[in-house]
């Protein structure tokens, strides 16, 4: 068996992606995990929500030989838990993130690869670079998620249904300066402006979601899955999608030499377009300053 969808990292969001990809008969599933046991449990596990009729497969390995023949390369892998910040490990996560894109440029160098690990941003910069990939094909998936996040703060502040809610974006670091794009919101067809007095109580909401979730759980799990499974659905199936996520920009933005999310269209081949969009001048401002934070944060790593 070939696989064309590798996860690189086992636990709860590498599993649950991969759960999505096989219960929906996506693709040939790989689980690779420095751990084999985990993998193969995880397999296992897993392997019991092939639907009859697909002729899919799912298994685990810590061979990262097996990766050959990947269409997509899922990263998830940590090597720490973070409990205050995004960036906590960061030397760590990416001297692992140099190390996997060394595999993955041996094993499968024409894949597309999307990044979820942490720090988000700067691990896709580092991948990006390390591998000499495309930057169109070294993808991080987040930002989707901070809007994900966002459109339910806006629905619970304002009490109305999600659906309800239109062009939300969160650009920049997925981090505490993320930065939640109000000024092309609308909620049920009327400018979200109109209906709020201020935007810091929902941006402090959206920047500490993860925080207010672990209040309940250990960490976030099913939004970055669903996000991500939805990349690789529009990959795999030859369909576009836009949402925003963390690309190694050159110009746009007026941003060089740093990966941070913006609005994108992907496709098969991967990132098709970098969209330019319209903001405002506060927003501009806090992109601005958010992109000097992920630089910055580059710039600390030990080489």
């Amino acid at each position: 068996m070939i696989p064309l969808i590798s996860v690189v990292g086992t636990g709860r969001v590498g599993s649950s992606i991969a759960f999505l990809c096989v219960s929906n008969a996506l693709d040939d599933v790989l689980l690779v995990n420095r751990t084999k046991d985990k993998a193969l449990g995880e397999s296992l596990d897993i392997s019991s929500a092939i639907p009859s009729n697909s002729k899919f497969s799912i298994r685990g390995t810590d061979d990262y030989s097996e990766l050959v023949g990947s269409d997509v390369v899922v990263i998830t892998a940590s090597v720490g838990v973070y409990t205050k910040d995004r960036s906590e490990n960061m030397d760590i996560q990416v001297k692992m993130i140099k190390n996997i894109a060394e595999k993955i440029k041996q094993y499968c160098p024409s894949a597309i690869v999307l990044i979820i690990s942490n720090p988000l941003d700067v691990l896709t910069y580092y991948f990006q670079k390390s591998s000499g990939f495309s930057r169109f094909k070294v993808i991080g998936i987040a930002s989707s998620l901070d809007t994900s996040r966002f459109r339910y703060c806006i629905s619970e502040t304002l009490d109305v249904p999600q659906s309800s809610v239109q062009n939300a974006l969160v650009l920049g670091e997925h981090g505490d300066s993320m930065v939640p794009i109000f000024s092309g919101v609308s909620v049920g067809g009327n400018p979200l402006f109109s209906m709020i007095d201020s935007r810091d109580t929902i941006s402090e909401n959206v920047r500490n979601y993860w925080k207010t979730l672990r209040n309940f759980k250990s960490r976030s799990q099913f939004g970055i899955a669903k996000n991500t499974f939805d990349v690789i659905e529009s990959i795999l199936n030859k369909k576009e999608i836009e949402i925003p996520a963390s690309i190694v920009l050159e110009g746009e933005y007026g941003e060089y030499n740093v990966s941070m999310g913006v609005p994108v269209k992907i496709d098969q081949n991967g990132v098709s377009q970098i969209r330019e969009i319209n903001l405002d001048d506060d927003e501009l401002s806090l992109l601005k300053k958010s992109s000097e934070k992920i630089r910055s944060d580059i710039k600390l790593v030990s080489h």
